[in-house]
């Protein structure tokens, strides 16, 4: 078995600088390097409270939607990543205040999350935990009753 400790870090494809390390910053996020984002080299990102790491990767050579989760054919791929939340009245509070629009939402078990786009709809999925309920889930009993509009 591979013995992985963490996940390092996410790389996100974008297609303009600026706008992206805006957004990024707004959600806590501090530049820590810029490696030549305009030669292919990451703009690498950490969120002060979690420690979280991205790398913006680009420029993007394409236009238009999230090929991965905005088109009717399913291609493979990741297709969001998830940041968990102390609490999700306060993000919610926080999106608005922002003016960042929430995508989409879900609740099931002990899990209740809203999905955001970043400027070049990068789907990010801001998730709140209560208790033990969602444990449960990881070994696939839990209910899905509860899943609504995941974008």
């Amino acid at each position: 078995m591979l013995t992985i400790e963490k996940v390092d870090h996410v790389g996100i494809r974008i297609s303009r600088k600026a706008p992206s390390i805006d957004f990024y910053q707004t959600l806590g996020f501090d530049l820590i390097a810029d490696g030549g984002f305009e030669r292919g080299h990451p703009i690498i990102m950490r969120n002060k409270a979690s420690g979280v790491t991205i790398n913006l990767l680009g420029p993007s050579t394409s236009a238009g939607g999230n090929v991965l989760m905005d088109i009717e054919e399913k291609h493979p791929g990741y297709t969001h990543m998830a940041l968990r939340v102390a609490s999700m009245a306060d993000t919610k509070a926080f999106l608005e205040e922002q003016g960042i629009e929430t995508t989409g939402s879900l609740s099931f078990g002990g899990l209740t999350a809203v999905f955001i786009r970043d400027p070049d709809s990068n789907v990010i999925e801001l998730d709140e935990f209560r208790g033990d309920e969602m444990e449960k889930g990881r070994d696939g009993d839990t209910d899905f009753e509860g899943y609504t509009n995941h974008p």
